[in-house]
C-alpha cells in the first residue's frame, strides 16, 4: 500500500517540457507506481499533448475547462468538465485545450509511455470541426 500525501507546501509544479505544444503544467497526484502515474494536468488555450500511446491504456477526467480528444483515426471529439474518456492499450491520440480556453484535467496513465510528433494545426483544426 502507498499513501500519497500530495504536494510539499511551497513546491512549485512541473513545468512539461518537450511532449506538448505550449507551455502545459502538471500536478503530480501519485508518482509512477507500479505502472500507474496520477497527475492533474493544466493546458492553456492551443496547448496540447503530442501524438502518443499508452502500454496499458490512459484515463482522462476532465474538472474545468473545454478542449478536444482525438485519436488517428479521426475519432474523438470535444472535452467538457464532467467528461471521462478511456483511451485503449496502444491507442495514438493526443489531448489538449481548446484555441480559446484552458483545459484541466486528471490523467491516469497506465504503462509506459510512447511519445511521438507534434499534433500538426491541420489535425488540431480538425478536432474543432
Amino acid at each position: 500500500m502507498i499513501i500519497n500525501h500530495g504536494r510539499v507546501d511551497g513546491q512549485p509544479s512541473d513545468q512539461r517540457g518537450p511532449t506538448f505544444t505550449g507551455q502545459v503544467w502538471a500536478e503530480p497526484l501519485l508518482s509512477p507506481t507500479e505502472g500507474v502515474a496520477v497527475n492533474t494536468v493544466f493546458f492553456p488555450p492551443g496547448a496540447r499533448t503530442h501524438w502518443h500511446t499508452h502500454a496499458t491504456g490512459q484515463i482522462l477526467m476532465v474538472t474545468h475547462g473545454a478542449g478536444f480528444v482525438r485519436n488517428d483515426a479521426g475519432e474523438g471529439g470535444p472535452l467538457r468538465p464532467g467528461d471521462v474518456v478511456w483511451i485503449s492499450p496502444g491507442e495514438r491520440h493526443w489531448h489538449g485545450a481548446g484555441p480559446d480556453t484552458y483545459l484541466t484535467h486528471i490523467a491516469i496513465s497506465l504503462g509506459d509511455a510512447d511519445w511521438q510528433d507534434a499534433v500538426d494545426d491541420a489535425d488540431y483544426d480538425a478536432a474543432r470541426g
